[in-house]
């Protein structure tokens, strides 16, 4: 029998552990040496928490040999696929060519390592070397991503630094175009559902300026068409808030915000207008609101109407503003992502 002289202390904390530790297994170890400080035989411990004799000598000797610290360390023996083997051939191999399906990856594994699993344990095996089904992105042909990382060091970072500290306002302006038709999402059901689609292309358009810090949107709307007149009453509108300080809009490249007009009424308000590079969406806030109120309010809705449809783009406009709304606060968080920065597929092109 192993004989072990428990201190007053070390019993106080073995008598903690085997309630409060997270672990089940390691509160049973604390419960048998816990029993042991009590004085009560091996068969009463083993009968106790049903364990064997062997399994009591083994806590015993991890406690002469490690104290509570030893009880609290856990070795399971963990099987380990075959596959693993071969983690870095198939993963240098899938960064390059991710497959469609977890058929085809199956079906590439075997090829590579000579290795047969099923799909199950091929979907398990993918997952645990950090591979998920993920939807595949698309970025403008055009863009340059080169323009784009000088636009935002040398143009956008600048004024947003001086927005925080209140020196400037910085908005970022862009149309959005809710047109009456199906905005359709995914939802959990039985079968698939069919919602009905409205005729003709009636459209509830609405040109937004998106305070950068404060988040607050300023907007014109109308169902016919956002022109250079739509974007002199945003000026309008912005020139009325009198914020005594320099105002900086960031906006793209659309032909109705460069034209005579747009510059001069601009610079006589002293509104700086500052265009992004093209094909730059990725660098304008706003787009990142009307990907969000489309996808939060009008995803899998029945209207049927241009009034509907325009109520709720409005509901949705006014509900999701900040403060109130801390999800929407997160994402239009800043963190612009560069062309640079995303993964591009060199996949086949044909043209």
């Amino acid at each position: 029998m192993i004989n072990i002289d428990f201190t007053e202390e070390e019993m106080q904390a073995l008598n903690y552990e085997r309630f409060h530790h997270p672990d089940p297994h390691v509160q049973r170890k604390m419960e048998a040496l816990w029993l042991k400080s009590q004085k009560l035989s091996h068969k009463d411990i083993c009968r106790l928490t049903e364990i064997s004799p062997n399994t009591l000598r083994g806590y015993l000797r991890a406690y002469l040999k490690g104290g509570i610290e030893a009880l609290k360390e856990l070795n399971f023996y963990k099987h380990q696929s075959e596959l693993c083997q071969h983690t870095k051939t198939i993963e240098a191999y899938f960064r390059e060519h991710p497959p469609v399906s977890v058929k085809e990856a199956m079906a590439k594994i075997e090829e590579l390592t000579g290795i047969q699993r099923t799909e199950n344990r091929v979907r398990e095996f993918l997952k645990s070397i950090g591979m998920n089904p993920r939807k595949v992105g698309t970025i403008p042909a055009n863009a340059d991503p080169d323009e784009q990382e000088r636009f935002l060091k040398e143009e956008l970072e600048p004024r947003l630094e001086e927005a925080k500290s209140g020196q400037r306002v910085v908005y970022f302006v862009d149309a959005a175009h809710f047109v009456l038709a199906p905005f359709l999402g995914i939802l959990w059901s039985f079968t698939r559902l069919f919602i009905k689609a409205p005729s003709g292309r009636k459209r509830f358009n609405v040109l937004g300026a998106l305070n950068a810090v404060t988040h607050e949107l300023t907007t014109v709307t109308n169902d016919t068409y956002i022109n250079a007149q739509s974007f002199c009453d945003l000026l309008w509108c912005i020139a009325r808030l009198n914020l005594g300080v320099p105002i900086t809009l960031v906006l793209d490249n659309a032909r109705y915000q460069k034209c005579k007009i747009v510059w001069e009424l601009a610079e006589s308000f002293n509104i700086e207008l500052l265009y992004l590079p093209p094909y730059s969406p990725n660098l304008n806030l706003i787009e990142r609101l009307w990907k969000f109120v489309k996808k939060q309010c009008l995803y899998s809705n029945i209207i049927l109407s241009l009034r509907i449809l325009k109520m709720l783009s409005l509901t949705a406009l006014i509900r999701l503003i900040p403060p109130t709304n801390r999800n929407l606060t997160l994402y239009l968080r800043y963190g612009f992502r560069g062309l640079k920065k995303l993964n591009l597929w060199r996949c086949e092109v044909y043209e």
